[in-house]
C-alpha cells in the first residue's frame, strides 16, 4: 500500500477539526506520523496516555477502512460511541461481533463496502471466521491496529490463543497492510513477544513513561476488607470507583453488601448477559452508580476520566494486570487512590488453580505471581518498584510522583547490608548466574532443598553463610538490588538472576554503604486479625474497653447460670465487635461478627439490654453508619451443607459435591455452629473418633477457658489427637451446648 505523507501542520489541523484538541499529547504525533508513512508501528503508552487517538486520526485520514482488533465487546461499543460523539456520521465507525444480528451485520458490511466506514472494530475471534476474512479481502484496508496487544503474549496478564493467530489472519487478507500494536503495559519480555508474534520486528517502537504521578499506591493487610472498603467509600462519598475481585461470586457478594450498606454499587462480570453488562457500564459512565465491582479476568472497557479510586479486593495474577487496572484511576490527571488488599493465602489459592495446566504455563504463572508478592511485601517506593518492572528508571527523591505511596509516606526500617550484598553477588557468580532468587537464598540460609542437593550446592563454602539473617531479608536484598540495577533478570530465561555491568563495578569498587529496607510482614497482621479491631467510625476511636469489660462480666454470669464455659455464650471477637458497634436490637446484633440468628435468640436479649442502658447513660453516639449489614448467602452453600448433614451424607461427599477441600468444609461448619445453628454430625464422628476419646475431648471443652484448638492440642497431647478430630468434636460440642 502506498505510504501517505502528511505534514505536521495538516495533522494538527485534522486533530482540531475531528477531535477539537489544539495539540497532541506525549508521543501521539510521532506514532501517528510513523503509521501515516506506512511503517509498522508499536506504541507502548500507559492507560490515560491517549492510545486510541493514535489509530483513530490516521483511520480518518487514510483511504479505506482500518481494522481495530479489540478484546472486549464492551470496549468496542465504548470506542464506537466515543468516535461517533465527535460529530462524525454514525457510519464512520462500526463493530462486528457476536452481539449483532444478521441484518445489523449486513448493514455494517454495506457501509464498509461503500467506503463510509473508516474504522471497523473486530474481536480476534471474529477475524478468525472464514466469511469475515473473505469479506475483508474484497474491501480496501488502510491498516490493522491491535489494541491491548499484551493479550498476544503468554507473559501478559490475559493470555488469549486467538491473539496469537492475528499475524496469519492479516496475511490471509492478502493486501500489503501496515500493522500497529498498542498496549498500556509491557515489560521488555512482553514487548519482544508481541513483536515476534505479529511479525513486526522492524517496527518503529515508541515507549512513553509508565509513570502516572497522580496515582497514590497503597497495600493493606486483608483484615476485615469489606469493612475497610465501606469506610473508605463513606469517607469519599459521591466519588467514582472500581473494586476488582478474582471471582464472579465475590463480585456479586461484595456488590450486594455495598448496596445494603447504602453504597450505590453495581456488579459487572462476563457471566451477565450483554444487556446487563451494557446497562451497568452505562450507569457508571452516566454517574447513576458510584462504584462498579468487577472481575479482574474480564477487565473493563471503560473510558471514564474521573475514576477516583481503584480497590483490589484480591491481588491480581500479575503486575501487568495490576498496573493496567490501577491505571483506570485519575485519567484526567486528578486524584487517584489505588488500594490493594494482600494476604499470602490468596496467592496460595491462585497457585492451586494452576494445577492441571501445562507445565510451561504453570511456570509462567508462578513467576508472575512471585512479582506480585514482591510488590506487595516490598518496603521501597512502590512507584520505583513498578517502573523498574517495566524497564524504566526513576528517581524516588525528585521524580514526578515522589512520596505518592504508602512506603514513601511511612518508610520502613533501614538496614546496612553492604557486606551481605557482596556475599550474595559473589555467590551468584559462583553458581554461574543460572538460578532464581529463591534457590540463591536457600543456599545462603543453609536450606538443603532437593534442588540445592541435586546441584551439590550444599557443598559450597557459601552454604549456610547467611543463616543468621532472616531469609525474608535476603529476598528483600535481591529485590532491592534488582531495582537499583546491580542485578537483573534474564529476559529469555525469565527469573534467572544475573549481575549487571553496574553490579560488576559495585563488586570491584564497593561504596561505603548499601542500605536496604526491611520488607513488610503482613502474615503476622493476618494471623492476629482477631485481636485487631477495625474502627467502626470514620477516623474514630478504638474499642470501648469499659463496655467490653461489662459484656465479659455479663457473659460470665450467664455461663454460670447455664453451667457452660463463657465462650459457649459468645466468643471474644463477638464481644469486641459489640463494644465497637453498640447493637441495641436483634437485627443489629445479628450483624455482629460470629452472631447468627440462633445465637442472638438464645443469648442476645440481656446483652442488648445492657448495651442500650450503657449507650443512654453515657450519651454514646452510635457509629451506625459503619455497621456492616450482611446479605443472605446467595450461594446456598450453607443450606446445602445443613440439608446434606440432615440426610447423613458423609462429609467428604458434601465437600466434593461443592468443590471444596475437606478443610474448607470443616471451617464452614465451624462458622455455622459458632453463629448459633445446630447441626448433628454424630453419624460421622462415630466412625472417626472412638467413644472414650470423644468423651475426653467433650469434657475438656466443658471445662476449657477458650475454644482454641491449639490450646486443646497442647492440653490433650498432639501425639494422641489430630487437630481435625478436635475440630469435629468441638463442632458437636458447640452445636449441643451453645446452640
Amino acid at each position: 500500500m502506498e505510504a501517505m505523507q502528511t505534514s505536521e501542520a495538516a495533522l494538527e489541523t485534522a486533530l482540531k477539526e475531528h477531535f477539537g484538541f489544539d495539540s497532541f499529547k506525549g508521543m501521539q504525533k510521532e506514532v501517528i506520523k510513523s503509521l501515516m508513512k506506512g511503517q509498522d508501528t508499536f506504541a507502548i503508552m500507559p492507560t490515560g496516555g491517549g492510545k486510541s487517538l493514535c489509530y483513530q486520526l490516521p483511520a480518518l485520514l487514510k483511504d479505506g477502512t482500518a481494522i481495530i482488533i479489540s478484546p472486549l465487546i464492551a470496549l468496542m461499543k465504548n470506542q464506537v460511541d466515543s468516535i461517533r460523539s465527535y460529530g462524525s456520521n454514525d457510519n464512520v465507525a462500526h463493530f462486528l461481533n457476536s452481539s449483532l444480528n444478521k441484518s445489523e451485520i449486513t448493514k455494517v458490511k454495506e457501509d464498509v463496502t461503500n467506503g463510509n466506514t473508516k474504522m471497523l472494530y473486530l474481536a480476534p475471534e471474529s477475524l478468525n471466521k472464514e466469511e469475515n476474512l473473505e469479506f475483508l479481502k474484497s474491501v480496501t484496508i488502510s491498516f490493522v491496529a491491535v489494541d491491548e496487544a499484551h493479550c498476544i503474549s503468554e507473559w501478559g496478564h490475559d493470555f488469549r490463543p486467538e491473539y496469537r493467530r492475528i499475524k496469519e489472519m492479516i496475511k490471509g487478507i492478502d493486501q500489503d497492510i501496515p500493522v500497529m500494536a498498542l498496549t498500556a503495559t509491557a515489560t521488555p519480555k512482553v514487548q519482544s513477544d508481541i513483536q515476534k508474534n505479529l511479525g513486526m520486528s522492524d517496527a518503529a517502537v515508541y515507549k512513553a513513561s509508565f509513570n502516572r504521578p497522580n496515582l497514590f499506591y497503597e497495600v493493606r493487610p486483608k483484615i476485615d476488607p469489606v469493612k475497610q472498603i465501606i469506610r473508605f467509600i463513606k469517607e469519599n462519598q459521591g466519588k467514582s470507583g472500581i473494586i476488582y475481585c478474582l471471582s464472579r461470586k465475590k463480585v456479586e457478594e461484595i456488590a450486594s453488601t455495598l448496596q445494603v450498606n447504602g453504597v450505590n454499587a453495581l456488579p459487572y462480570h462476563a457471566g451477565f448477559d450483554a444487556n446487563s453488562r451494557s446497562r451497568h457500564q452505562d450507569a457508571f459512565l452516566m454517574e447513576d452508580c458510584d462504584v462498579i465491582v468487577a472481575t479482574i479476568a474480564f477487565g473493563m472497557g471503560i473510558d471514564k476520566p474521573d475514576v477516583r479510586f481503584v480497590i483490589h479486593y484480591d491481588m491480581p495474577k500479575s503486575l501487568e494486570g495490576y498496573y493496567q487496572e490501577t491505571g483506570r484511576a485519575g485519567r484526567d490527571g486528578g486524584e487517584g487512590r489505588c488500594i490493594a488488599f494482600y494476604d499470602y493465602r490468596d496467592i496460595e489459592k491462585l497457585e492451586k488453580f494452576m494445577h492441571g495446566k501445562p507445565v510451561a504455563e504453570q511456570e509462567v504463572g508462578r513467576q508472575l505471581l512471585e512479582e506480585v508478592v514482591s510488590y506487595a511485601e516490598t518496603a521501597i517506593s512502590r512507584r520505583k518498584f513498578l517502573l523498574n518492572y517495566f524497564g524504566e528508571e526513576w528517581d524516588e527523591e525528585h521524580g514526578e510522583g515522589a512520596k505518592m505511596d504508602d512506603n514513601s509516606v511511612n518508610p520502613k526500617e533501614k538496614i546496612e547490608f553492604k557486606e551481605q550484598i557482596l556475599i550474595l553477588m559473589r555467590l551468584i557468580d559462583t553458581i554461574k548466574q543460572r538460578f532464581k532468587a529463591k534457590h540463591i537464598v536457600n543456599i545462603l540460609v543453609g536450606k538443603n532443598t532437593s534442588e540445592v542437593s541435586t546441584y551439590r550446592h550444599n557443598n559450597l563454602a557459601e552454604f549456610g553463610i547467611g543463616k543468621d539473617t532472616d531469609e525474608r531479608l535476603w529476598m528483600a536484598a535481591i529485590r532491592q538490588a534488582l531495582v537499583q540495577g546491580l542485578l537483573y533478570k534474564d529476559i529469555e530465561n525469565y527469573g534467572l538472576v544475573k549481575i549487571s555491568e553496574k553490579g560488576r563495578a559495585f563488586m570491584e569498587n564497593p561504596p561505603e554503604s548499601f542500605i536496604i529496607f526491611k520488607d513488610h510482614d503482613y502474615s503476622s497482621d493476618i494471623a492476629n486479625s482477631e485481636d485487631i479491631l477495625t474502627n467502626s467510625k470514620a477516623g474514630g476511636s478504638a474499642m470501648d474497653e469499659a463496655l467490653f469489660q461489662l459484656l465479659k462480666d455479663l457473659r460470665k454470669k450467664i455461663a454460670k447460670q447455664k453451667n457452660v464455659p463463657p465462650f459457649v455464650v459468645f466468643q471474644d471477637p463477638s464481644l469486641q465487635d459489640m463494644a465497637n458497634q453498640y447493637p441495641i436490637n436483634m437485627e443489629e446484633l445479628k450483624n455482629i461478627q460470629g452472631v447468627g440468628q440462633g445465637k442472638a435468640m438464645k443469648f442476645g436479649r440481656p446483652f442488648i439490654e445492657l448495651i442500650t442502658n450503657y449507650v443512654e447513660e453515657n450519651g454514646i453516639e452510635r457509629p451506625q453508619d459503619m455497621v456492616v449489614k450482611s446479605v443472605v448467602n446467595k450461594s446456598g452453600k450453607k443450606v446445602y451443607i445443613i440439608q446434606s448433614i440432615d440426610r447423613k451424607i458423609p462429609l467428604e461427599d458434601i465437600a466434593s459435591a461443592k468443590g471444596m477441600e475437606f478443610e474448607d468444609l470443616i471451617e464452614e461448619l465451624e462458622h455455622i455452629v459458632d453463629s448459633g445453628t445446630k447441626v448433628n454430625i454424630d453419624y460421622y464422628i462415630e466412625d472417626v473418633v472412638d467413644e472414650d476419646r470423644l468423651e475426653e475431648v467433650y469434657d475438656y471443652f466443658m471445662e476449657a477457658e477458650t475454644p482454641d484448638i491449639d490450646a486443646a492440642l497442647e492440653e490433650l497431647g498432639d501425639d494422641d489427637y489430630t487437630a481435625e478430630e478436635l475440630r469435629l468434636v468441638r463442632i458437636k460440642f458447640m452445636s449441643e451446648v451453645a446452640n
